[in-house]
């Protein structure tokens, strides 16, 4: 058996970043692009959402960048065909645009967002501070130290990522340390630089976005990702933009859930740059559903 060709994580990231425009003549903008590589065969959420964000962006002035969007998951992408996106210009004001991005794969709408972008403007500001007391991310072990006992099909779904991640107090990929507790906090940053090109770090906040804000609802109940039997799905993600920042240089990603009921759980979670400052806010909510402990 021959090994599977290597590809580089960050050229695969930029590479789906990197949509291409229709030339079909629609109401609607349309962009392709590609997804990448899975070991499961699914299509990470945070790359489609980072691709609506791109296309979106595609049909806006450059003075104007996105500031929110709300998003829903509609159905499983598969990893191995190429995605269409559809851009609806709703509004376009003196100072806010408005779009509609729908994700197609096979006819069919696999995600659906809407987002709003802003030219820069003075206001108001203050921001919530960061915390205090976290270790810095090069005290903290490296994903890698953290995998051992994972099947390696799994073990591909961390490592071939093109992001570093530093759990405090630790991850939950095989076991939960500790007492269950509804919150936690990742440093994560791409594992080498981006083009400077502020759109580039943009969408790649919302591609990180989406990795780990599912962690809080499962370490409140000492649920491990390697839970046999454990189902969790993004059923919707907001984000907001509050401050430009770069995604190749260390974040703190701070996470907590405030309710789980249904076979539903809510987490929120604030983006800090390593010097403080508030970069965006997430809120998603998932499916989850965990086998009953064994009595």
């Amino acid at each position: 058996m021959t090994d599977e060709p290597f590809i580089d994580p960050i050229e695969s990231l930029l590479q789906v970043l990197d949509l291409a425009e229709s030339e079909a003549r629609t109401t609607e903008d349309i962009f392709t692009g590609v997804s990448q590589p899975m070991p499961l065969g699914r299509v990470y959420g945070g790359q489609v959402l980072a691709q609506s964000i791109v296309a979106a962006s595609r049909t806006v002035e450059d003075d104007r960048t996105p500031h929110s969007m709300h998003g829903y998951f509609l159905r499983p992408g598969d990893a191995d065909r190429g995605i269409t996106f559809a851009v609806d210009r709703i509004h376009d004001g003196r100072s806010f645009s408005t779009r509609r991005t729908q994700a197609f794969q096979a006819g069919v709408p696999i995600f659906s967002m809407i987002a709003s972008f802003q030219v820069a403007d003075e206001g108001l500001e203050h921001q919530k501070p960061m915390p205090t007391g976290i270790p810095d991310p090069e005290t903290l072990p490296d994903v890698e130290d953290h995998l051992a006992g994972l099947h390696p099909m799994s073990k591909r779904l961390f490592t071939d990522r093109p992001v570093d991640l530093r759990h405090v107090p630790s991850p939950i990929y095989v076991t939960v340390d500790g007492e269950p507790q509804p919150h936690q906090a990742v440093w994560m940053r791409t594992r080498r630089a981006l083009p400077d090109a502020p759109a580039i770090h943009q969408a790649a906040l919302a591609y990180l976005s989406d990795l780990t804000i599912q962690e809080p609802i499962l370490r409140a109940h000492g649920v491990p990702w390697a839970t046999r039997g454990l189902k969790v799905a993004s059923l919707d993600h907001a984000m907001w933009w509050h401050r430009p920042g770069r995604v190749d240089e260390w974040m703190l990603y701070v996470q907590q859930s405030p309710s789980a009921r249904g076979g539903r759980g809510l987490a929120n979670g604030r983006i800090y740059q390593r010097s403080g400052e508030l970069l965006a806010s997430v809120a998603q909510e998932i499916m989850v559903r965990a086998p009953e402990p064994a009595e």
